[in-house]
């Protein structure tokens, strides 16, 4: 069997998620236009908040690529996601020497990624002296000291605390060739490109596109990923994960291994960073350095699946469908604004108890409210469903989806 189609059988379940990622906009694009675009616009999430789960679902993966694989929680890896965003923007505003406004974006992902490995090196050739507890608490106070450090420091802007845009350029940062106009496209909430007329009949907008461009990016680090944790060096992580004693009285200096899978995570945490710059045109300090933004990190790994590398991303989608849903209205669709235009003015009046009436139970219950919500699904999870969605799912089927599903289909067509 030639290799292409050999590779297409392994990796039959990745192939569809990103089949239905790609054909998302048109599906989405169809819903909200047919004859239930009110309920369609209520329950699917919109391109742009796709957007978002992409390039952070990155950055839980990287942060899944050392918590999940060698069991050392890095509550401070935000550390990396704000060093690439502000990176991106103030070389953007030429504020940091050798790079400027010129400099491709291409280069930037990669100079990005490349100065949060470096922070990651410093921070974690300090904090891998210690482990459990005290590892996670000592990259946690890095992680505030840098996030500090960053909201007072001039230099950034003239108010620090209030984050950093970009400045003195309307165009948004190309993902693709650099130095090839048609074969990179500008990204950003209002300054990304829209196309015409592709293949002759598709028409994107600039959401849409990038989507695709961070999408495509996202994929690649994924890839590289997956492949570092298949590789002897990810069955390493494994070994100093579940019992780090014997794998050094076997000759492994885990400390080294630690330490570069610490770097590695870093690389596509800055890369992701980048790409959240690079999409927004800004970065505040509570958006990039805060401690909590590594929390939704943890909250995406567990929701699916701890040590999955993919279950992140899922994760992330689920907890971004799930407050969208639930947002208050401005949120861009959702529940509550779906049940005050739909149920009429007499159900919204009709008391309920004690004078309260349905319209106000609604507010009371549903605006606003949706972080209570998620933490309640949170505990959920972690009470019923301690393996997140992915992991929960490998142990069903026996082993990896990407070999475990063809594996089954196989034996169903055989029988």
């Amino acid at each position: 069997m030639a290799w292409p189609l050999r590779y297409a059988r392994d990796h039959l379940v990745h192939l569809a998620v990103v089949f239905v990622f790609a054909v998302y906009p048109g599906i989405y694009t169809l819903a909200v236009n047919s004859p239930l675009s009110a309920e369609f616009t209520a329950l699917l999430p919109r391109i742009e908040t796709l957007v978002v789960v992409l390039f952070f679902a990155l950055f839980a993966m990287s942060f899944d690529f050392i918590s999940g694989y060698t069991g050392y929680l890095s509550f401070g890896h935000a550390a990396f996601y704000g060093t690439g965003a502000y990176l991106v923007v103030l070389a953007a505003n030429g504020k940091l020497p050798l790079l400027g406004p010129e400099t491709p974006f291409m280069l930037l992902l990669v100079i990005a990624g490349v100065a949060a490995a470096v922070v990651a090196l410093l921070i974690g050739s300090v904090s891998f002296r210690l482990s459990g507890v005290y590892f996670a608490m000592i990259t946690l106070g890095f992680s505030q000291v840098l996030y500090v450090f960053i909201r007072d420091w001039d230099f950034v802007g003239s108010a620090p605390r209030n984050g950093v845009a970009v400045t003195g350029t309307t165009e948004g940062f190309r993902i693709g060739i650099p130095g090839v106009e048609s074969l990179s496209v500008a990204i950003g909430q209002l300054t990304g490109d829209s196309i015409e007329g592709l293949f002759g009949f598709i028409s994107l907008s600039a959401t849409e596109v990038s989507f695709y461009a961070i999408g495509a990016v996202v994929l690649v680090c994924y890839l590289l990923l997956q492949r570092l944790v298949h590789s002897p060096f990810g069955r390493v992580l494994i070994a100093i994960r579940e019992n780090e004693e014997r794998a050094r009285a076997i000759g492994y200096n885990t400390y080294v291994y630690k330490l570069s899978a610490f770097v590695m995570s870093g690389f596509f945490a800055g890369v992701a960073g980048a790409l959240f710059a690079g999409f927004r045109r800004s970065v505040t300090p509570e958006n990039g350095f805060y401690f909590l933004v590594a929390g939704d990190a943890l909250l995406a790994s567990i929701l699916g699946g701890f040590g999955t590398l993919a279950g992140p991303l899922y994760g992330r989608l689920f907890d971004q469908g799930a407050r969208e849903f639930l947002s208050k209205e401005g949120g861009g669709g959702g529940l509550l604004p779906y049940l005050r235009a739909n149920l009429g003015e007499g159900t919204l009046s009709t008391e309920l108890f004690n004078g309260v009436t349905v319209s106000e139970a609604i507010d009371t219950f549903l605006n606003g409210h949706a972080a209570l919500f998620v933490g309640v699904l949170f505990v959920l999870f972690v009470l019923y469903v301690p393996n997140g969605v992915l992991g929960t799912l490998r142990m069903r089927y026996g082993g990896v989806l990407a070999k475990a599903i063809p594996r089954r289909v196989q034996q169903w067509w055989r029988s």
